[in-house]
């Protein structure tokens, strides 16, 4: 198997797990509240990962690079801000809604990957897409 393929599969099974887990231990609880703590925890265990490979020295030269800086504090800030949204909605809503509809974000990213940095897609990953888009609508409408 394709290591972007294992890599993908294993995403989306830790992904479905924040929504089980983020469902739970929201109850009764503020959901940004919860969402900074769990953003703390995050940032400890990302860098336990870097200091395990070895790459705590590699930080400086990102800092350094101010144009990756720049898009990865853009990227940390969207990353923060859908949490903040997610967790809202989950507070709220049922996983089962909430879930698919987060991975809109699948289709928005396809779009705009193709507006910003001219990727291609195949006709196959377009009809993808499109029954992405339409198990979204499928599932805002129950």
């Amino acid at each position: 198997m394709m290591s972007w393929l294992l890599y993908a599969i294993l995403s989306a099974i830790s992904a479905a797990l924040v929504s089980i887990f983020g469902k739970i231990g929201l109850q009764d609880i503020d959901s940004n509240t919860a969402t900074a703590i769990r953003a703390v925890i995050m940032s400890l265990f990302l860098f336990g990962v870097v200091a395990v490979e070895g790459n705590l020295a590699r930080i400086p030269e990102i800092i350094g690079d101010k144009k990756a800086l720049f898009f990865i504090t853009l990227s940390g800030v969207a990353g923060a801000t859908s949490w903040l949204f997610y967790f809202l909605a989950l507070k709220t809503g049922k996983v089962s809604q909430v879930a698919p509809i987060d991975k809109l974000s699948v289709v928005l990213a396809a779009v705009l990957a193709i507006l910003f940095l001219g990727e291609k897609i195949s006709m196959l990953n377009g009809m993808g897409i499109a029954l992405i888009t339409i198990g979204v609508i499928l599932t805002a409408l129950s």
